[in-house]
């Protein structure tokens, strides 16, 4: 049945909230997480053991069939922003909210059409090998390094202090201490991953994650379904009268129609999401794990399948949750909705207190875990990858390097940059999550995209050009950040009693993507440096039909 907007249950009167379902059946919720972690450290440990050169670490062997890197591709790209974070935004916001689903998996085409096989085709292990072949090597790896790694950085932030509010909370802990442990032993098993497993360790991890996790918003979806009678209008219909806001719910315009101001911001949003993924370091290197051109099309065919349905299954997670849960029961735990997903499946389950509600919480509740496992696994081990190949091996030493040293400073770099991420999530616990996402997609939006669509299919493109690019997105985005609503002027802002804000959009992609691109245009004429031509049609070549492809 639904439940009205002014119910007990909506209203926070009853006792739903996940902490105390949790800590009454704590010892379930941590066998389930203990088993997960148990059996993807296992993984790990084997797929250790059969990494024996920089291939194998880099690129898992290049032996994953267009499926499995599907899955992984999946795993790598659904979040805990696209599991966690959309259902609570299409709870509180309806149709505006689905919007980031459409904006997500649009921008699979651009991955599809435009990078993924000419990428496949003509790097090795990062995307600094593509922008580095017909350029000059150290300028070039310097910036793409760089880039990477603030992108990267940037986005396990999101992830681990997302995860240290969540288990936390579904533990039944509260206080600082409790989330920063929690952020430290996230961190501790990333790096863990990474060192040991490498990209096999890594992808295998990600694969598990996607089942899971498609097997978890399925049995969601069916059951929230069934509630309704599997009739999509019945469930919509519940959902706008829960909500308090009527047929509104269901209309464009309930988050981002108030203002002009509004508007451009979600025109902004929606340009970082679209762009951003194709330029996202630890997607791009997943296209180097198959054998062939061929391979990485099914694998992005696949991952837009998968994708795509769990996306959709976003729908019945939010307007389930709008229906059954309630907003103002959500924002009660949660206000930016949040934990939306695991207190529909208490709902599902039983409601608080029985042992249906405790289980597919707990169930759930690992499934998030895992989807924030895997990820901060992929993104570190992305930019530790890029730290030994472009900036250790063909930076500081010039090429010089052997493939053990190269490795082990990958190894290094995980650990370092591990800890970096550690640190500063502990004093990030109180940052908007949503900023740091939007950051991380606008920065690959402005930096990464251009440089390599300019490299793969301008002839004219240099190096001036490409550099110019890469800095002048990542300032720009970077700058545009500092200074927008989501670091001071709002009571969700890093800094909250403070306003130093000048940009009035709180995603910068509308102006710094432009900007990556006229920067990279503008260095390119301006330089003196004239492009290689012979090195353009012989990268043209082997990007269209893979001939010399490593």
């Amino acid at each position: 049945m639904t439940q009205s907007a002014d119910s007990p249950l909506a209203a926070g009167l009853v006792p739903s909230s996940l902490a105390a379902s949790a800590s009454e059946h704590r010892v379930l919720t941590l066998t389930l997480f203990g088993l997960f972690v148990a059996a993807t450290l296992a993984i790990t440990i084997w797929a250790g053991r059969q990494t024996r050169s920089a291939s194998d670490f880099y690129a898992g062997g290049r032996g994953f069939t267009g499926f499995q890197n599907g899955l992984a591709i999946s795993g790598d790209y659904m979040s805990a922003a696209s599991f966690l974070g959309i259902a609570g935004v299409i709870a509180l916001s309806g149709y505006d909210g689905f919007l980031y689903s459409i904006g997500f998996l649009v921008a699979w085409l651009v991955a599809l059409l435009l990078v993924a096989e000419p990428l496949r085709n003509s790097g090795r292990y990062t995307m600094a090998d593509v922008l580095a072949f017909r350029m000059r090597q150290r300028p070039v790896r310097t910036a793409a390094g760089i880039s990477t790694i603030v992108v990267s950085i940037f986005y396990l932030l999101a992830q681990m202090v997302g995860a240290g509010s969540l288990v936390a909370l579904l533990l039944g802990v509260s206080g600082e201490t409790a989330k920063q442990g929690t952020i430290v032993a996230v961190g501790a098993l990333m790096v863990i991953y990474v060192v040991i497993g490498g990209m096999k360790g890594t992808t295998w991890v990600q694969i598990v994650k996607a089942v899971l996790l498609i097997a978890g918003t399925g049995l969601m979806t069916v059951l929230v379904l069934a509630k309704y009678h599997f009739n999509p209008s019945e469930l919509l219909g519940a959902a706008a009268d829960a909500s308090g806001k009527g047929a509104a719910f269901l209309e464009p315009g309930l988050k981002y129609g108030a203002s002009g101001t509004s508007k451009l911001d979600f025109l902004s949003l929606g340009i970082a999401l679209v762009l951003g993924t194709g330029g996202l370091p630890h997607i791009l290197v997943r296209f180097y794990t198959v054998p062939t051109a061929k391979a990485a099309r099914k694998s992005v065919l696949w991952a837009i399948g998968i994708i795509g349905g769990f996306y959709l299954m976003t729908l019945a997670l939010g307007f389930g949750a709008a229906a059954l849960v309630g907003p103002k029961a959500i924002k009660g735990v949660s206000p930016s909705g949040n934990t939306a997903a695991p207190q529909l499946a208490e709902v599902l389950g039983g409601g608080a207190g029985s042992t249906g509600g405790a289980i597919l919480l707990a169930v759930i509740s690992a499934v998030a875990f895992a989807t924030i496992l895997a990820v901060v696994a992929g993104l570190t081990l992305a930019s530790s990858a890029s730290f030994a190949h472009d900036l250790y091996a063909n930076v500081i030493r010039r090429g010089r390097a052997t493939e053990k040293e190269e490795v082990l400073s990958a190894k290094w770099a995980a650990v370092a940059i591990g800890a970096v991420a550690i640190v500063l999530s502990l004093f990030a616990g109180k940052l908007n999550t949503a900023a740091l996402v939007a950051l991380a997609f606008a920065v690959a939006a402005s930096a990464n995209l251009p440089t390599l669509l300019y490299s793969l299919f301008w002839k004219r493109f240099t190096t001036a050009g490409a550099v110019s690019s890469v800095y002048a997105g990542l300032i720009t985005s970077v700058t545009l950040v500092f200074f927008s609503p989501v670091v001071s002027g709002g009571k969700n802002a890093l800094f909250p009693h403070s306003d130093f804000h000048w940009f009035p959009l709180e995603n910068p992609g509308l102006v710094s993507i432009p900007v990556g691109f006229l920067a990279g245009w503008i260095g390119t004429l301006l330089s003196k440096e004239r492009a290689d031509g012979e090195k353009y049609a012989e990268l043209e070549v082997r990007s269209l039909t893979g001939l010399g492809a490593h």
